[in-house]
């Protein structure tokens, strides 16, 4: 369905109100700035600012809800034969040898994550983003595997798992904020993903196959 005219206002307008917010915090700093300097910035009012945003940490991470559903997507999208941790180790190396920004491998990532180690608030939800990321994972195992409630093997797989992504965004943004360029960063990146992968079990590894099409193996089941 098309965008109609008010959304596409109301998708502007948010953006207009993170970009103005995120420029401020830049330059002075996630605490220093207030939501009325934010509105007042951007010249609407700060009833609009919290319409869109409920707190001044949801204006730095405006993008957090992609982030948040990225390794649930990718292990729902696996291919046919292809495990969980599969396809969270593919898809990582697709972006990282892409030099994704997605995943921070830009220059200016250097600076959006000085802001964040600046600031307590900014950390707390940093941190609180990342076992949102787990739990995502975690239900998603579930509904793949058809686990019971009462089965911790989900929960387990997703923290291996998750493990992968946090280490690779962390190593990133240390790089990062060193001023390093992105390509090198890319590059010893992925020659650590080749390490993690050594590291992870069969078990691990074997996690989740996707059941192929018919004609395919007993054994590629989608299992826990």
């Amino acid at each position: 369905m098309a965008e109609g005219l008010r959304e596409r206002k109301k998708r502007q307008t948010r953006q207009y109100i993170s970009d103005v917010a995120t420029g401020l915090f830049v330059e002075r700093g996630f605490d220093a700035v207030t939501i009325a300097e934010i509105a007042d910035a951007a010249n609407v009012s700060v009833n609009t600012v919290y319409n869109y945003f409920p707190t001044k940490e949801d204006l730095f991470f405006d993008r957090s809800a992609g982030v948040v559903d990225r390794l649930a997507r990718w292990v729902r999208g696996r291919r046919e034969g292809e495990s969980a941790a599969a396809a969270v180790l593919r898809e990582l190396r697709e972006e990282v040898e892409a030099v994704s920004p997605r995943l921070g491998l830009l220059p200016d990532y250097a600076v959006f994550m000085r802001v964040i180690e600046a600031a307590p608030a900014l950390r707390s939800r940093l941190w609180a983003i990342s076992q949102e990321v787990q739990a995502s994972l975690e239900e998603a195992l579930r509904e793949e595997t058809g686990a019971a409630d009462g089965d911790d093997l989900p929960h387990l797989m997703a923290g291996q798992i998750g493990w992968v992504h946090g280490t690779v965004m962390g190593v990133i943004g240390r790089e990062m904020v060193k001023g390093r360029a992105p390509a090198e960063v890319s590059r010893e990146v992925l020659a650590l993903l080749d390490e993690m992968e050594d590291l992870l079990s069969e078990r691990v590894l074997g996690y989740a196959v996707r059941e192929r099409a018919r004609g395919g193996s007993a054994g590629d089941a989608a299992v826990g």
